[in-house]
């Protein structure tokens, strides 16, 4: 490989708590991992001005992007519609060749495509603040797969901050460390079948909790109390999860600030319950993996992380557990995206 002008690295992240909820602007609280999207940055070859080529480990098929992209979505290779969707929105017009390395398991909740969106946007030369990089990559995101996602994950990514989770709040965007309690370890286990939110039910959620705030308005704002004013059993159950998630987010931070794992773990159990009862995302090998991890010693917590449909178990385990008798990635609170080596 040519010596790369630059590289650039954006983590992955995990939510701890708090799924299902961005999109209505609610309360989160994820935190950027140390696995991760790193692009080798090179000039493009002669004659190759007008052409993306990007090449990763974890994909079997290069890609190539003409420049300028006008329809992300409709690219050949599926993976490289995230980044095309990149250079879209920054409208990008010069080439240049990138070897991307992921240390990020595919299909897992992990936030694999967000990981390399951002990248992606670092590596064709954005340098602005955080919030605009994670608005301008969620953008992409629902241009390269059309599924209405909230910013989340692009958000904690950019946000990252060593040694924390972070709580955001999805509505002004705010962002604020929030430490792990004391003595703690996250692991994330894969549960054996791969997420994909493509003509998955996802959209159908957001869709129900958009039906809920016609009812009561902003979903952010609304109690249990209310809840009786929506005569759809299933849109009910589906606020219901919206509303108590957001709840369970504040006592989490609440809990870590007393380094009370039990609590938190105990609030990580109850929302996987309603994932799985209230927003029916979760599914069989999902809720055996929740189980199996529960009943484990040394575990405070654990739940589906992410949108569901499959994917990761995210845990909440005392740092003196073997990390054989969890499984999985034991994962540690990183900083945001950055540029490694400077050009």
């Amino acid at each position: 490989m040519d010596r790369a002008a630059f590289r650039v690295f954006a983590p992955g992240r995990v939510n701890l708590i708090g799924d299902h909820v961005d999109y209505v602007g609610g309360l989160v609280l994820p935190m950027a991992v140390d696995l991760g999207t790193t692009i080798d940055v090179m000039p493009a070859a002669a004659g190759r001005a007008g052409v993306v080529g990007l090449r990763s480990d974890s994909e079997s098929d290069p890609a190539e992007i003409l420049l300028p992209v006008r329809d992300p979505g409709s690219h050949p290779i599926e993976w490289a519609r995230y980044p095309a969707a990149v250079l879209a929105e920054m409208g990008t017009t010069a080439g240049f060749s990138g070897e991307i390395v992921s240390t990020l398991p595919i299909g897992a909740g992990l936030s694999s495509s967000a990981s390399l969106e951002v990248a992606t946007a670092l590596a064709v030369g954005f340098r602005g603040d955080t919030l605009p990089l994670a608005q301008l990559c969620q953008r992409a995101e629902h241009r390269a797969t059309g599924v209405p996602s909230g910013i989340m994950d692009q958000l904690a990514i950019t946000s990252g901050v060593e040694g924390s989770a972070l709580l955001i709040d999805c509505r002004d965007h705010s962002v604020e460390p929030v430490p792990l309690p004391r003595g703690t370890v996250v692991h994330a286990v894969h549960c054996g079948v791969s997420r994909r939110l493509e003509g998955s039910e996802y959209a159908d959620r957001r869709r129900s909790c958009e039906l809920a705030e016609q009812t009561l308005g902003p979903l952010r704002d609304a109690t249990n109390s209310e809840l009786g004013a929506i005569s759809n059993p299933m849109i009910r159950r589906r606020a219901r999860h919206v509303i108590s998630e957001i709840s369970r987010v504040s006592a989490a931070v609440e809990a870590t600030r007393r380094d009370d794992a039990a609590e938190f773990g105990n609030l990580m159990n109850r929302s996987h319950v309603s994932l799985r009862d209230d927003f029916e995302v979760s599914i069989p090998e999902l809720d055996q993996l929740v189980d199996q991890l529960q009943r484990t010693p040394g575990v405070f917590g654990a739940r589906l992380t992410g949108a569901g449909f499959g994917g990761c178990v995210v845990v909440l385990a005392d740092d003196s557990v073997d990390p054989g008798a969890i499984g999985g990635w034991r994962l540690k609170p990183s900083a945001g995206a950055r540029v490694v080596v400077a050009g």
